[in-house]
């Protein structure tokens, strides 16, 4: 679940609102989802993703069912997903110390999911899309530019033209000082 919505960057609401026919596996691999203002739209998932998926999907192909269902079958709710991830932020800071100093929610894994896709240059316009955002001013909320950006920015820009070196300054101006 936690490597669908870092992939796919969905909502909470949409991820715990997914069934099994919200998944559509094979060529062009997506996942369809509910958005905000009831709108429907379809995340592509990577071969990878679809694999997990396929896998954990099996030979049940209740499309109703909840894709991600609590122990009583039900869908899971918000709070249970917002557990999962605090509970997997835990063992993971075992080995990365530094998870355990952030505050990780699902809601982060989505702002990850648009840092990454900006990363590989993704268009901005494309990652409102991809997030359900309606405009493109919403998704800037969640992309800003990190070191590494600005780093790449920086190697893309030509260095000044201009010499470098001491202010010599002309004789005039040397006896202005000294009179001084």
């Amino acid at each position: 679940m936690l490597l669908l919505a870092v992939q796919t960057g969905l909502r909470a609401s949409e991820l715990v609102g997914l069934t099994r026919g919200d998944v559509v596996l094979g060529t062009g691999a997506h996942i369809r989802c509910m958005g905000k203002g009831r709108k429907e739209r379809a995340t592509p998932l990577r071969r990878e993703t679809a694999k997990l998926l396929a896998t954990w999907i099996g030979n049940d192909k209740d499309e109703g069912k909840p894709l991600f269902p609590s122990i009583r079958g039900e869908r899971l709710s918000r709070d249970a997903l917002e557990h999962l991830v605090r509970k997997h932020c835990l063992t993971a800071s075992r080995a990365c110390p530094s998870i355990g100093t952030k505050q990780v929610t699902p809601h982060t894994l989505r702002h990850s999911t648009a840092m990454d896709l900006l990363h590989h240059g993704v268009d901005p316009a494309v990652i409102a899309l991809w997030l359900g955002h309606e405009n493109v001013e919403t998704t800037q909320i969640y992309i800003h530019a990190d070191m590494r950006m600005k780093e790449k920015a920086l190697a893309r820009v030509a260095a000044p033209a201009t010499p470098s070196g001491r202010f010599r300054p002309d004789d005039q101006l040397l006896a202005f000082l000294e009179g001084l």
